[in-house]
Formats: C-alpha cells, sequence, structure tokens
C-alpha cells in the first residue's frame, strides 16, 4: 500500500508521522525521533506532506522538498477545526493529512533561508526597540520619584541618559538610586547602538534586494517596510487582488453578516501583526505631513481626512499602502504618483 499523503506534527525531538494511501486509509502511524526524520522520507516515493507553519516549519519543509516531496504548508488555525476530539500528537498529526487535501483550504509558501535570515534582522529589531523602551520608562518612573523630569521623546530621553553616564548633570540622588538610574541609562544606550547597527544592516539590506528598492519608493514605506515585505511574502501571486492582500494583513473590515444584512465592524486584525504595524505607522507619517504641508500633500489623503478622523484615515491610508504593495511586487514595476489606472476601451457601435 503506497502513501499519498502525510500529516506530520513538528515538534522539537519527537514528531508524529500519519500517512494515508489514495482510498484515504491509514498505512503508517507512528513517531519520529529527531535523527529519525530525514532517513524516514528519503525511503518514501514522492508524496504530499502537510505541515503546520510554525517554528521550524519552513526548515523542514525546505528539506522534503530536497528529497522530492510535495510540501505544504497551513496556518494552524484553519487545521483546527479538523481536529475530532481531544489533542495529542497522533490527533494532531491526523487533522494535519485531512486538512491538507481541502480544496479550500489556504497554505503558506515556503520561505528561503535568505528570507529568514533577512526576518531576523525585523525580529532582533522590534525586540531592542520594545526593550529601549522599557529602559526609558523605567528612568522617567524612577527619576520623577526624585522630581526629576526627562523630556519627550527617545532622543531627548537618550541624550540624557549620555549626560548621566559622562557625569555631566548632578542629579543629587541617593548612592542606591545614581547606580540604578546609571545602570540603566548605559544600557538604554548600548541598545540603542545595537538598534543603529541593525538599522544599517536593514539599509544594505534594502540597496541590495531589486523588490525592496521598488516597495521603498512607496510614500511611507522606508527600508524597514521594504525589506520586511520583500521578506515575508514569498510569492505575491498567491492572492488573487490587492483587497485580498490587505485581508491577508488584517485590515480589512470584520464581516458580521447574516440573513440578507451587511454588517461591518472594525478591522479583523488578522495575519502578520508586524507587518501591519509597519504599514499603519508608515502612514500615520504620511497623514501628519498633510497636516503639516497640505499644499504638497496627496489631495485623495486630504479629501479623506476632511471627512474621517485621523485614525480611521490613517487605517484606510494604510490598506490602500498594502494594496500598492502588492500591485508592485506582482507587475514588477515602481511606484508613480498621482498615477492613474487605465479605462477600458469604449467599443463603438
Amino acid at each position: 500500500m503506497e502513501i499519498t499523503t502525510i500529516g506530520l506534527d513538528l515538534a522539537k525531538n519527537v514528531f508524529q508521522v500519519h500517512g494515508v494511501d489514495a482510498t484515504g486509509g491509514v498505512v503508517v502511524r507512528k513517531a519520529l525521533r529527531r535523527s529519525q526524520m530525514l532517513p524516514f522520507f528519503r525511503k518514501l516515493p514522492p508524496c504530499l506532506v502537510g505541515i503546520e507553519a510554525c517554528g521550524t516549519s519552513h526548515h523542514w519543509a525546505r528539506e522534503l522538498i530536497s528529497l522530492g516531496h510535495e510540501v505544504r504548508l497551513m496556518p494552524p488555525g484553519y487545521v483546527k477545526p479538523y481536529v475530532k476530539r481531544g489533542k495529542n500528537d497522533a490527533v494532531d498529526a491526523e487533522a494535519i493529512c485531512e486538512a491538507v487535501t481541502r480544496p479550500t483550504m489556504r497554505f503558506v509558501a515556503v520561505k528561503s533561508r535568505e528570507q529568514q535570515s533577512a526576518l531576523s534582522l525585523h525580529r532582533a529589531r522590534s525586540l531592542l526597540v520594545r526593550q529601549r523602551t522599557q529602559l526609558v520608562n523605567m528612568m522617567r518612573s524612577m527619576l520623577g520619584e526624585f522630581g526629576i523630569a526627562i523630556p519627550e521623546g527617545i532622543e531627548k530621553a537618550l541624550t540624557m541618559a549620555r549626560q548621566i553616564v559622562d557625569g555631566e548633570i548632578e542629579t543629587g540622588l541617593p548612592a542606591e538610586a545614581t547606580m540604578i538610574v546609571g545602570m540603566l541609562s548605559q544600557q538604554a544606550i548600548d541598545t540603542h547602538a545595537r538598534l543603529q547597527k541593525i538599522d544599517k544592516a536593514l539599509n544594505a539590506l534594502q540597496r541590495s534586494d531589486e523588490v525592496a528598492r521598488r516597495l521603498s519608493t512607496i510614500p511611507g514605506v522606508g527600508p524597514v517596510g521594504a525589506t520586511a515585505f520583500a521578506a515575508s511574502v514569498s510569492d505575491p501571486h498567491q492572492f488573487k487582488s490587492g483587497r485580498q492582500f490587505a485581508a491577508w494583513l488584517g485590515l480589512t473590515p470584520l464581516q458580521k453578516s447574516s440573513g440578507g444584512k451587511e454588517r461591518l465592524g472594525r478591522i479583523s486584525k488578522m495575519g502578520d501583526k508586524y507587518l501591519r504595524q509597519l504599514l499603519v505607522i508608515g502612514a500615520t507619517a504620511l497623514v501628519r505631513y498633510a497636516k503639516c504641508k497640505p499644499d504638497t500633500a496627496d489631495p485623495r489623503l486630504l479629501a479623506l481626512l476632511a471627512k474621517k478622523p485621523a485614525r480611521v484615515a490613517t487605517v484606510a491610508m494604510a490598506n490602500k499602502m498594502a494594496r500598492i504593495i502588492w500591485a508592485l511586487m506582482t507587475r514588477g514595476e515602481t511606484y508613480r504618483a498621482r498615477h492613474l489606472p487605465m479605462l477600458a476601451p469604449t467599443i463603438k457601435r
């Protein structure tokens, strides 16, 4: 009995395999150690392998593809409904095996090693930004207890931290508080230096990557956003339209429609939170620029701000930026300001 479909439940050391034949009958159901994974699949004829898109899934997908198998990654949330009862590795593998054969299932494109390497810069940068914010907030709260206020803004806070470390400011704090504030200040400066190093690496990556260079021509999309989308979206052609791409990012309204009545709520906030955050931050910068310099701003954004609150306009612009990103990635073009789409030719009768 030949195995045609396998559901593979990944783990750190023990992997669960559930294989079926062309009729759906169970052929193999076993657990594999990490060292047994590749020898087991090397002996099998090419078959369809379903895996949940989770940690290490892209690595194992690349390894199995190199052995000749067809690998499909699926979001874990879409596999969950196929779990019949309870939860263990064998049940999960069976659910994966069943879900991967569904004609309406949505799949995740397998990322290359280079894409995952670029994403490691973004993950580390996001972590360091949070740590820098935490350190500055801790400094603000501690110095505030002694009547010392740090000016608003991250640059002003870092300037004060450097002055504290260099001894240019006499805080007059007790010895214990002086020691802690000095440690926090030094750590905030070191974290900021690491962030600057990562930003330089992202700028170099943006200049060397052809897709990132084209995406960076979009207003509101800088080197960070351009490299993040270039590394995260392996195959933009898997989306049928820009609206579907925006929906994948969670920037479309959440529907609660029933009985022929359409009810649209807030945005769904599905998909990659980091990519959605970058788009909203970029759109916020565009809104601030439009308020400061309305003469040179996009007239469509000004018209939107005249009708809607600033935050609603920001999310709407983020949705538009997502659709532009999809268009540039699929067509291989660069951004053109004030571009009007071509109209369909009129047919003379």
